[in-house]
């Protein structure tokens, strides 16, 4: 039997639907009314709760051999303006779902964690063997899960699995929250022929991943005996302003570009170096092209 921590969100729910039969908890506090009503309406066990709630992750996790941790307040923004919500959720969530997975006898956890993590080091691709340097509270909370993913291995033999998933985008994302990723902002406002805005010059690079490719290292994850950190990612690097382009183009917009001053807490550069997440069996099917297309299809739809 298999738990989706978060399964009700975006990541969460594209989990879910590679795993017919999965319970699936989620206080439903940043799930959007898509990726909720997909999972009622595919007869997924959703329990409303939160994972910060010990008693009960006892009672869910009764005959459950393996959890996709994906629950967690996901956005580097509103990390900064409320770090101890944050904190709650993602670090004393994550402990809280450890100890009751132990004592509960679940085998493995996969954990959702974020290329956030290594900051604004300069060296470019990012080797999960470099010295993390996170910016932002959202970015630490990820760090420390990781690390209490580790010990928890060490300390009572559960296999864990950290993914550090590097901008995420796909099918059942939001699209209309004040934090949504760039991508949906992007598509939205092409689609509506509205302005398209930047945040810093534009110059800043990102390695976007399709959400199919996310799925299938859970996937893999959950096969492999190993413990560990692996980066999960397109291995591309792409401006944003070349995103913005690339997206009018697809879209067939008529969007202009405006930028505004660059946000606290957001990274320069981000490159993903993916060689040692072929450990697990896994490498990417999506180029940023393909999964545009195939996501910009999903929303006109």
């Amino acid at each position: 039997m298999v738990l989706i921590t978060g399964g009700a969100g975006f990541i969460g729910s594209n989990i879910a639907e590679e795993i017919p039969g999965a319970k699936i908890l989620d206080n439903l506090s940043t799930a959007n009314k898509e990726s909720i009503s997909f999972v009622r309406d595919s007869g997924f066990h959703l329990i409303s709760g939160s994972v910060n709630n010990y008693d009960l992750l006892l009672e869910v996790l009764k005959d459950v051999d393996i959890v996709y941790h994906q629950a967690a307040v996901p956005s580097v923004p509103r990390s900064i303006e409320d770090p101890i919500t944050t904190n709650e959720a993602n670090i004393g969530g994550t402990l809280t779902l450890l100890k009751a997975c132990v004592d509960s006898g679940v085998s493995k956890i996969i954990y959702a964690s974020s290329s956030s993590v290594y900051g604004d080091t300069p060296t470019l691709p990012k080797v999960e063997t470099m010295p993390p340097a996170p910016k932002s509270p959202y970015a630490v909370s990820k760090l420390i899960g990781e690390h209490y993913m580790r010990v928890f291995s060490e300390l009572y033999g559960i296999t864990t699995i950290s993914l550090r998933y590097f901008n995420v985008f796909g099918p059942r994302q939001n699209l209309e929250s004040q934090y949504a990723a760039v991508i949906p902002k992007f598509v939205r406002a092409a689609l509506l022929d509205k302005p398209i805005t930047i945040y810093g010059d534009g110059n800043q690079t990102r390695d976007f991943t399709y959400v199919k490719d996310v799925v299938s290292a859970n996937m893999k994850a959950s096969r492999s005996p190993d413990s560990g950190v692996y980066n999960i990612a397109g291995g591309t690097q792409t401006t944003i302003n070349d995103l913005a382009t690339m997206i009018i183009d697809l879209t067939g917009s008529n969007s202009e570009v405006t930028y505004l001053p660059e946000r606290r807490g957001d990274v320069k550069h981000s490159l993903a170096d993916i060689s040692r997440a072929k450990e697990i069996g896994w490498k990417p099917k999506y180029d940023l092209k393909k999964g545009l297309k195939e996501y910009i299809a999903y929303i006109k739809r």
